[in-house]
């Protein structure tokens, strides 16, 4: 059966976006230690770089590693829409969980406006790779009871406020390290599995 993986950004206390969505703060180190960095992401979830960067990537053929499916929520999809991209993950099959954004908005992207726990059930019975959940920190919190593994780029960052890893109700849910790796650029990727 797939898994939904919440593969994410975060800062020490817990933040993946500022107030504002913002995620231009995390550090990735010089341009050798950040060069590493990008260059394993590419290698290993090439998939999770935005359609229009891949080509600058060097990745324009290459084929999916883990995921064929992303799973966004507005928050999360919003950067996009503003810089006028509609279909940020072409090269997947795209959902955005909202219940303000019209559903025709693009052909590539199926919105969904209620029940995306239902949603997940669906896609998780379905033949496929796994589901990237990209975000945001709401809808992680209403899918938490569906993710089965997180894979969590913590960056040496502290960002104060902004929109949180999990925003939900109080739901403890016991996750056991799988697996965790550094880098000379002090970012820690640290996979975890539903306990």
């Amino acid at each position: 059966m797939r898994k939904l993986v919440y593969y994410i950004a975060v800062s020490l206390d817990g933040y993946i976006a500022g107030p504002g969505g913002e995620f231009d703060f995390y550090p990735y180190g010089d341009e050798k230690q950040a060069a590493a960095f990008i260059e394993w992401i590419n290698a290993r979830y090439p998939e999770t770089i935005p359609t229009s960067m891949r080509a600058e990537h060097g990745l324009s053929d290459t084929p999916s590693q883990r995921f064929d499916t992303v799973l966004m929520g507005r928050g999360s999809y919003r950067p996009a829409l503003d810089a006028g991209v509609t279909s940020p993950y072409a090269h997947l099959r795209q959902y955005v969980v909202s219940s303000t954004l019209a559903p025709d908005i693009d052909p590539a992207v199926t919105v969904v406006g209620e029940d995306p726990l239902a949603l997940v059930r669906d896609l998780k019975r379905q033949e496929g790779r796994d589901i990237w959940l990209c975000g945001g920190g709401r809808l992680a919190g209403t899918l938490l009871p569906a993710i089965d593994e997180l894979i969590v780029k913590s960056y040496p960052v502290v960002a104060g406020v902004g929109v949180p890893v999990f925003d939900g109700k109080f739901d403890p849910t016991v996750f056991a390290v799988a697996d965790r790796t550094s880098f000379t650029n002090d970012v820690t990727v640290t996979w975890f599995e539903r306990r």
